[in-house]
């Protein structure tokens, strides 16, 4: 494992002298927008190694994605041997369906201290809920972003992740919509507590996760890939590209309905995969 070759997969090439803030920021940016957030392997008979030669081999040398397990490890391995102070962190995600976060840990992601500052950094949620950069660790305070404002607000040791939603303007549609009809615009992502974890601890949930029926992973194919204006999503047959505010407060939704030999040319084209076993969406 080499970290220039991890450079090169997320085509970064500057200085990285200092394991300071700005260049978490941009190692950040330059991995969301290389590394899809994807769990194609489950949907092509592939078995997913919670392993960090596995992840960097399918990564960086298969030029793949991966779902928060392998893509927050993968850069948690980079950031150490760039010097950072890192530590993995276990959240429950929220499930809107329920209107309840998970029981059970199913999520994984990093804090980083810098300068006695605490940020968390996550590349592995995808779709509209992932952030574009490190998100200062503190309780109450609105961080904007390009994706929207995300927030983190703590109770009694537990931390709780939210975005305000904007309205979605499809153009086939006449009227803008929001993303979920819950009350208010705020929407919950997951809780987490600043217990450290090894990512040994998550090898169970791996496993859970390809094998359980009923989680979403196993129910959709799924590849999203941040872009310089919005992301890329691929659901099953559905491509959608989003805009964000592409109007005042509202992203633009562009949806496409595939053929099967379109998710493979659309995966190629937009998403840099090339996928050595057949996919069944």
């Amino acid at each position: 494992m080499n970290i220039q070759e991890y450079f090169a997969r997320i085509s970064y090439n500057e200085s990285h002298k200092d394991a300071d803030l700005q260049t978490l920021t941009v190692i950040f940016q330059h991995h969301i927008q290389a590394i899809p957030f994807e769990n194609l392997s489950m949907h092509c008979g592939e078995t997913i190694e919670l392993d960090l030669q596995s992840t960097y081999n399918k990564i960086v040398r298969k030029k793949r994605g991966g779902w928060c397990l392998e893509s927050n490890h993968l850069l948690f391995w980079a950031l150490q041997e760039l010097g950072y102070d890192v530590c993995i962190l276990g959240g429950n995600s929220y499930k809107p369906a329920e209107r309840a976060y998970t029981a059970e840990i199913n999520h994984i992601l990093l804090k980083v201290v810098i300068k006695g500052n605490s940020y968390i950094v996550d590349v592995g949620f995808g779709g509209t809920y992932q952030a574009w950069q490190p998100l200062m660790l503190v309780s109450g305070k609105d961080q904007p972003q390009i994706p929207g404002i995300f927030r983190f607000m703590e109770d009694n040791g537990t931390w709780y992740f939210e975005k305000v939603k904007r309205k979605h303007y499809i153009p086939e549609k006449s009227v803008p919509f929001t993303d979920t009809p819950e009350l208010g615009n705020i929407r919950k992502i997951y809780t987490f507590t600043l217990e450290p974890r090894h990512i040994n601890d998550f090898q169970e949930l791996n496993m859970y996760l390809q094998e359980s029926p009923d989680n979403i992973l196993r129910k959709k194919s799924i590849c999203s890939l941040q872009t310089p204006e919005g992301l890329y999503a691929l659901v099953g047959w559905t491509f959608t590209e989003v805009k964000y505010n592409y109007m005042e407060d509202m992203d633009l939704l562009q949806i496409t309905t595939l053929t099967d030999e379109e998710v493979e040319k659309t995966l190629k084209e937009k998403f840099n995969i090339v996928l050595e076993n057949k996919l069944i969406p």
